[in-house]
């Protein structure tokens, strides 16, 4: 009899967590009963991407495809790291990509992120949701007879807590057209922290998925970040990018070889390596308009 009910505890918790995992993943933020402020905020709940200037091949002089990292332990992106939890006006950047890739679909997710950052291998919901949540077993005693365990499922789901880092690929370029030195972001990638069964880190990161930036850029355009001195004047998450209000370093830059610069240096060579590749960036454009 004991033997039964074991599993039929087992079945009811194996079921209410498989219907969680079909349903949803993001518990929705309730509205408030009453109004959370003086005014009520439009502005940023109507704005839209700032169009990008039209570009023609013929137009681009000079271009360098790089890419970076944007490591959100940093004081200054921080703004892209909080809240952890979603509140009533602010999301962290993970949990807006999130929300809009597996609730509202508005944002397009590509598989195998650490090999392909060329967004061929497009994810469906569930191969979004069975990448952010991970099932596992832990022993439970059973309170009707101790010293008996019987195995219960475990929910691992992937939050904005451990998203610490994201890759984002850039085109710097120059347009003589506009006689203009230009960047445009085409991709970003979030990065969760490896940890160990115990909880440890591994000081590892593994990456989660690309979005193409140009269709995310909407999104992040009605999402307002923290910032210092004035709630008042807040700032989008499209302003962030769209301004560079965020502190990164190069992880890589266009090469014959292919390879990272973590492939060729390490520790601190690694550091004036990318500060090198930024340099380049600045040299070539004073050099340009220095007469």
């Amino acid at each position: 009899m004991k033997t039964i009910k074991i599993l039929l505890l087992t079945f009811i918790i194996g079921a209410a967590a498989f219907d969680s995992y079909g349903q949803e993943v993001l518990t929705p933020t309730k509205p408030p009963k009453y109004p959370d402020g003086v005014y009520t905020k439009e502005n940023t709940r109507t704005r839209r991407a700032i169009p990008y200037p039209h570009l023609r091949e013929a137009d681009v002089m000079w271009s360098k495809r790089i890419w970076r990292v944007i490591d959100l332990r940093e004081k200054m992106n921080h703004p892209l790291y909080y809240p952890t939890s979603p509140i009533l006006d602010r999301k962290s950047l993970f949990d807006v990509v999130r929300d809009a890739a597996i609730n509202d679909g508005t944002i397009t997710c590509f598989d195998n992120p650490a090999f392909d950052d060329e967004f061929r291998y497009e994810m469906t919901k569930s191969e979004i949701e069975k990448k952010l949540i991970k099932w596992d077993t832990n022993q439970v005693e059973d309170p009707d007879n101790p010293g008996t365990y019987y195995p219960a499922p475990v929910k691992n789901e992937t939050n904005s807590e451990r998203v610490w880092k994201y890759w984002v690929k850039e085109d710097w370029f120059f347009d003589k057209q506009r006689s203009v030195l230009d960047v445009r972001i085409i991709g970003i990638c979030p990065l969760v922290e490896k940890k160990t069964e115990t909880g440890e880190s591994t000081g590892s990161d593994q990456a989660l998925f690309w979005i193409y930036f140009p269709e995310a850029r909407p999104i992040f355009a009605n999402q307002e970040v923290y910032m210092r001195h004035n709630d008042a004047e807040r700032r989008t998450l499209e302003d962030i990018f769209w301004k560079r209000m965020f502190s990164s370093y190069v992880r890589k830059e266009t090469n014959v070889y292919d390879r990272i610069i973590g492939e060729y240096k390490t520790g601190l060579d690694a550091l004036l390596e990318s500060e090198r590749v930024k340099n380049d960036i600045f040299v070539w454009e004073h050099d340009l308009f220095h007469f």
